[in-house]
């Protein structure tokens, strides 16, 4: 088995292990779940550390017939984009499921479910085949309707209904799309190498409706306007460390997707679309910062933060060069760290309060000191404050898409995205934190504890680190984000 496989298919291991375990010990079920987590992380390090970034190339390739009918392989293989994405998710996936020791109820399961997804998650990012790629894809449903329609809130299943057919509707499109490059590909494959050598030569009409189908089934995990109106009441409605993977890895999904297949297979689609996509994206930062603006709940606040700064994202790699780009995909990890530690944060006042009304705090700072450091500082990096992860990310968007020229006017009025953003964080950050504290009811709040300390620690830190090195982030990136631009630009519409 070759590293790609081990990584992928360790949580899958600790699933099975925890099928034998009797469910009258749910410690014993928490420990196996953090084992296999946690080796899939030490992995995941171990590839960052072994990654020869001076290449474009997919390296440690795992490549073997699996359906030889129809050609269809078990090809695994990853780049600098998808090395950064498989850290990010096996790093959350380790904290989330520290952060998930307080469910007491179907432990077993619960943790099973959560580490078929995170096998789901891996597998996306490293699959080259289609077949497989789809295969992954779809697997990630699963569990996710399960840990929201068992674990989550009084509007569970209905929250859990709407994602699945939210996500699956989008699938059938990018099924669609896929057996289209399939059927035009001599002879027929879904091997992503061979795909990317004959696709650009397909007639620009094919290539419009082949990347309208893929767009369609990756916007609604971006999520993308107007497919976005899942992802709300699927956060709030999820369990804390469900919703920090559901924001820190599954909509970055849409984003790879849109970056590793729609962009390089299909390049004349790709700049003849790419104006729709940068007004699509100024949407998403506005009106998802509007959004924002109008909630009470902490927890729908920062869901649709989630919506406004993957805008940026997509803002970045509508520019389709190697600034927004490289914008793009920082913005992916930064925003998946710190969107992660708030969504951690809001569970930790969550679990003392059982509220998470702003309106109803206020001064907690001299109470919960510790907690509202992080949550303060979390805050700042997620609207972009410098020397902190997200202003840099967000500055590599703006930029890219500036040097657009029939992009400046959606990037200035996209940058209104940055002003609102700010005016939310601040008025949650005033409401619930400063101020006298002079309210009983939260007298015996009792600031974080070790355990959920040891979930938001490591992600406070790298919002610092990053935002004062992201160098660390953009070296493995760089080689395979030129290589993408290169793909995208060689062809002449």
């Amino acid at each position: 088995m070759g590293v790609l496989s081990l990584i992928t298919f360790l949580p899958v291991l600790g699933a099975v292990i925890l099928m034998f375990l009797p469910k009258e010990k749910p410690q014993l079920a928490r420990v196996v779940a953090v084992i296999a987590s946690g080796a899939a992380m030490l992995v995941s390090f171990w590839l960052w550390a072994h990654y020869d970034a001076s290449t474009p190339d997919f390296k440690f390739i795992e490549k073997f017939a699996w359906i030889p009918g129809f050609n269809i392989q078990y090809f695994m293989g990853i780049d600098g984009l998808a090395l950064a994405l498989v850290v990010l998710t096996t790093l959350l996936s380790f904290l989330s499921i520290i952060a998930s020791f307080n469910i007491d109820h179907r432990v077993k399961e619960y943790f099973f479910f959560f580490l078929l997804l995170e096998t789901a998650m891996i597998g996306v990012f490293l699959a080259l085949d289609l077949f497989l790629f789809y295969v992954f894809w779809e697997l990630t449903l699963v569990p996710m309707y399960f840990l929201i329609g068992i674990w989550g809130g009084p509007k569970k299943e209905y929250a859990a209904i709407k994602f699945f057919l939210f996500t699956l509707a989008g699938s059938v499109f990018m099924l669609i799309a896929m057996l289209a490059l399939y059927f035009n590909t001599m002879p027929h494959t879904f091997d992503y190498t061979e795909i990317l050598k004959q696709s650009p030569r397909l007639a620009s009409g094919l290539q419009l409706w082949i990347f309208i189908g893929l767009y369609l089934g990756f916007a609604v995990k971006v999520p993308a306007f107007p497919f976005h109106t899942w992802l709300p009441l699927a956060h709030v409605e999820a369990p804390t460390a469900v919703s920090v993977i559901l924001a820190g890895v599954l909509l970055k999904m849409g984003t790879y997707g849109i970056m590793r297949f729609c962009f390089p297979l299909l390049p004349v689609a790709t700049q003849k679309l790419a104006i729709w996509l940068a007004v699509i994206a100024a949407i998403n930062i506005v009106y998802g910062a509007f959004c924002s603006l109008a909630q009470k709940d902490m927890k729908r606040m920062i869901a649709y933060s989630s919506v406004n700064h993957m805008g940026y994202a997509l803002l970045g790699l509508a520019s389709l060069n190697v600034i927004g780009f490289s914008g793009a995909a920082l913005q992916m990890i930064n925003h998946g760290i710190i969107t992660g530690a708030l969504f951690l944060l809001v569970g930790v006042i969550y679990d003392r309060a059982h509220t998470r009304d702003i309106d109803v705090f206020g001064g907690l700072s001299t109470k919960l000191p510790v907690y509202s450091g992080f949550m303060v500082l979390a805050c700042f990096a997620s609207l972009g404050l410098p020397l902190l992860s997200g202003f840099v990310s967000e500055f590599l968007c703006f930029l890219g898409a500036y040097q657009v020229a029939q992009y400046r006017y959606i990037t200035l009025i996209s940058l209104l995205g940055i002003l609102i953003t700010a005016a939310f964080f601040l008025v949650m950050i005033k409401k619930v934190f400063l101020g006298v504290f002079d309210n009983t009811k939260w007298e015996k709040l009792t600031d974080m504890n070790a355990r959920e300390l040891l979930a938001v620690v490591p992600l406070c830190i790298l919002m610092v680190l990053f935002g004062i090195l992201p160098s660390l982030l953009l070296a493995p990136m760089n080689s395979s984000l030129i290589h993408l631009a290169e793909l995208v630009r060689a062809v002449q519409p």
